[in-house]
């Protein structure tokens, strides 16, 4: 019995399987044209890799915060911070003024050392003035880790403004908003000039921001 040869004269097994067109799988890492996206990295015809531009600030440079959203945002950060601290002091310091009225009402006119031995100053007024000053000094420390943290203290907040790293974007954090506070010293050192740097400048900048790289734009 012989059995059909294939070409070449090699005999044909009758009990092979014949290939089966159109089934089965296409072999791992073999490229198929059509499928999959290409990754990124590989290089593309003529040895050159593909760019991916970046994209800062979300897609796109938001606009810079106006001078009169900045000034606001300060003066409503001013008025949730310190107002309680602000109304302890002021109490003191009035406790303090009406002992040394009432001291001077009991010595001759004009005698200062009577009025400054005679003057009582009450205990509580003490207490009240460290109190505020106490409670002034972590309300502006929260609202430095605020703005640190999420850019936006309430105030800013409140009128869609953040603080925000110049370079990507990314909020300042708690270190360099610290640093940006202090560094607002020399925004006031030249009769205040550097508060009002951001009415001309392109980006918008106080002296501090531009010390730190940092922006106030429009969220």
């Amino acid at each position: 019995m012989s059995y059909p040869q294939q070409p070449g004269g090699q005999p044909q097994d009758p009990y092979a399987q014949p290939p089966q067109p159109g089934y089965g799988y296409p072999q791992q890492g073999a490229p198929q044209p059509g499928y999959g996206y290409p990754q990124q990295g590989a290089p593309q015809p003529g040895g050159a890799y593909p760019q991916y531009p970046q994209q800062p600030y979300g897609g796109g440079m938001p606009a810079y915060a106006s001078w009169g959203a900045r000034v606001g945002a300060t003066l409503l950060d001013g008025l949730i911070v310190n107002l309680l601290p602000m109304i302890l002091v002021i109490v003191g310091y009035v406790q303090i003024i009406g002992a040394a009225v009432d001291a001077t009402d009991n010595c001759p006119l004009g005698d200062t050392a009577c009025a400054e031995s005679a003057m009582q100053v009450p205990g509580s007024a003490w207490v009240l003035i460290s109190i505020g000053a106490v409670l002034g000094l972590i309300g502006m420390l929260w609202l430095v880790y605020k703005e640190g943290t999420t850019g936006q203290t309430p105030g800013k907040k409140a009128l869609k403004i953040s603080v925000l790293k110049e370079a990507d974007g990314s909020p300042l954090g708690f270190g360099m908003a610290f640093v940006r506070r202090l560094c607002h010293i020399l925004d006031g050192l030249p009769c205040y000039i550097g508060y009002l740097w951001p009415l001309w400048d392109a980006k918008k900048q106080t002296f501090a921001d531009k010390v730190v790289s940092s922006v106030v734009v429009k969220r």
